[in-house]
Order: structure tokens, then sequence, then C-alpha cells
């Protein structure tokens, strides 16, 4: 590994914000090549370096972010993307801030870590895309889940098919509205829970089966579940996304998948958490205890330090999974079934 130390700046100080600042100092103080070296925020409080913890999970984020006397902080998202220390960014910008940051960044010849979703429409998707393709840089979409301990092992056993074929697959992400930012209240921004939260499910799916034939989905943007329907795979892929349980209710992130010759079960809010069930017997997955947020950063910044472009994540994922979300959405709006338009092999 080239040793020269990567510079980066988190642009976006709320909760995955913070989260990607945790990541980063954790990289760094492992000892991988890369240094903060630049934060923005448009609050300009939060350029201080410290923010009460928010968010719905213990992402490793702290209430102490950075010491501002060591790097430079900004309201000007374009003034970071100036300055020449800053290598990559984590943007971690509202939504539908994202492409134009997102393609200011590659120009300004920027590597991009980008918090998911890219966008509401796949059309603007494709606009970053279309950036993506051009920069000398790369671009990757934060898809957290292709790098959670136990989700990584899944999609392991399904490609290797040491556990035989996939006969069923139910996925499982249910919890309240995020309660720590007003953005959230506004579905034209967020795209609701199918936007916002079941994301994840839906480019797990891809990524461990491919693009479906068809979708049929039922419920609303705060709750919905899908069946994916395939010509060529599992015959049963299901999932479940939603936002409207009530205050208090703890959330919930579970998998089940049947395999010919086992079941694997993964519970987050249980210990242990992955559970493989074979010849009468569950025994638990030894699973890694570095966060996925981690893992993600060290993945993205050894693929730079490397000169790679096999990113376990990519634009085309983000694009690929924006058409997904809209065939879903179209099939809640009309009881339909609807298929997708140019199925296409994401594994």
């Amino acid at each position: 590994m080239n040793e020269r130390s990567i510079g980066i700046g988190v642009i976006g100080l709320g909760f995955m914000g913070r989260t990607h600042l945790a990541a980063w100092k954790a990289a760094q103080a492992s000892g991988m090549p890369c240094r903060l070296v630049a934060v923005a925020d448009g609050a300009r409080a939060r350029l201080e370096g410290r923010a009460e913890k928010t968010g719905n999970l213990n992402t490793g984020a702290s209430d102490v972010l950075f010491d501002p006397r060591e790097l430079f902080a900004t309201e000007d998202v374009r003034a970071l993307l100036a300055r020449p220390e800053v290598d990559a960014v984590s943007l971690c910008t509202p939504t539908d801030t994202h492409v134009e940051f997102a393609i200011a960044a590659l120009e300004a010849g920027k590597h991009v870590l980008l918090e998911k979703p890219v966008a509401l429409r796949a059309a603007d998707v494709e606009r970053l895309a279309d950036a993506a393709r051009a920069a000398k840089t790369l671009c990757m979409p934060a898809h957290c889940m292709r790098f959670w301990p136990g989700w990584d092992w899944l999609q392991e056993r399904v490609a290797d098919g040491s556990l035989g074929q996939v006969k069923s697959a139910v996925f499982q992400r249910l919890g309240t509205r995020p309660q720590w930012s007003s953005f959230y209240k506004d579905y034209a921004r967020t795209g609701g829970a199918l936007v916002d939260l079941h994301i994840h499910d839906a480019d797990f799916v891809r990524w461990l089966f491919g693009d479906p034939l068809a979708v049929e989905s039922t419920g609303s943007l705060d709750h919905i579940t899908t069946l994916y329907r395939y010509a060529d795979g599992p015959s049963h892929v299901v999932a479940e996304g939603a936002w409207d349980h009530d205050t208090g209710f703890q959330f919930r992130m579970r998998y089940i998948v049947v395999f010919e010759h086992a079941t694997a079960d993964f519970d987050f809010g249980r210990a242990p958490q992955l559970l493989l069930v074979q010849d009468g017997h569950a025994q638990p997955v030894p699973i890694a205890g570095t966060s996925a947020y981690e893992l993600q950063v060290q993945h993205f910044l050894t693929a730079i330090v490397e000169g790679r472009k096999d990113l376990r994540a990519n634009v085309e994922d983000a694009l690929g999974v924006a058409r997904l979300l809209e065939a879903e959405r179209a099939s809640v709006e009309t009881g339909r079934a609807v298929k997708l338009s140019s199925p296409a092999a994401s594994r």
C-alpha cells in the first residue's frame, strides 16, 4: 500500500456525518493511511466540534466530533472542495443535495463516499452515473448492508453455494420515523420509509439475486412489503420496511433465509445475532466485531490507495436500486405487479 496519507473531508455533520467521522477516525487510529483534514456543515454550531447524540442505532459516533483547531471547518461546501489537502469526501448532506454536491466533488478531483439514498429519482442518479463514468476518481454509494457483519456472510453463502440453493429469503426492517430532524417529515425530500429505510433491503436483494423480473408491493410510503419475482432464482423473496411504529418501538432488523441444507437466521436485537439451523441444531455463527461503517470506509480507502475500481458498491448499483424502488412505488400506487423495464444481473 502506498503510505501517502489520504486527506478526508466530511460534508454534513448530522447523524450519518458523525457516523462517518467516527469511522474515519477509527481507520486512522488502526494505522490506515488517512487523516481528517476538513469538515463542512451549514449549521455553524456543528463546526465547533461537538454535537448531541442522535439516531436509532449505536454507530460509534461520539458527541465530541473533532478539534476545530486541527482542521479546516466551513459552512461552504465549495470552499472545502477547493482545498488541495482534501483527497476524498464523505458526503452526508440531505438527499436532495447529493447529486449536485457529488458531481461538484468529482469535478474537483475528489473521491466520493456518498450516503444513501443517492437520489429519489432514477433520472437524477443517472446524471451522477454519467459523471462517475467520466471521472478519474471513485464514487461509491454508502450501501452499508453490503458490509454489515452477518449480512456479508449471507452474501458469501449465496455466492459459494455451500448450503445449497436459496428457497426463501425474507427481510424485515421496522422502526419509527427518525425524530432527530424535521427533514424526515418531508416525504417530497425523503421518499418516506420506502426510499430512506427499505432501500437497504432492496439493494441487498439485488446484490444477492440480481434484478427481479417484476415486483408486487403493498402498503404505503411509510410501510411497504414487496415480493420480488424471479424467472431463475428463489421462488420466495420478500422484504418489509416500515417506520410507522409508535415511538418507543425497538428497531428491528432481521433476515431468515432458507437454503436447501440449512436456515440462516439473523436478528439484530438478539445475542447471538446470527444462527445457522442445520441437522436439527441451531449454531451461532461468529461475526466480525468491527462496524459496517468502519468496514465500508476501509474498503473505500483501500481502493483509493491501491488504485482499484472494483468497489463493493458503485453508482450503477445505486441506479439499479433507484429503478427498483420506482417500480415498487408504482406497484403500491396501482395495486398491480410491475415489471422492471430492463432487468440486469447485479451480482
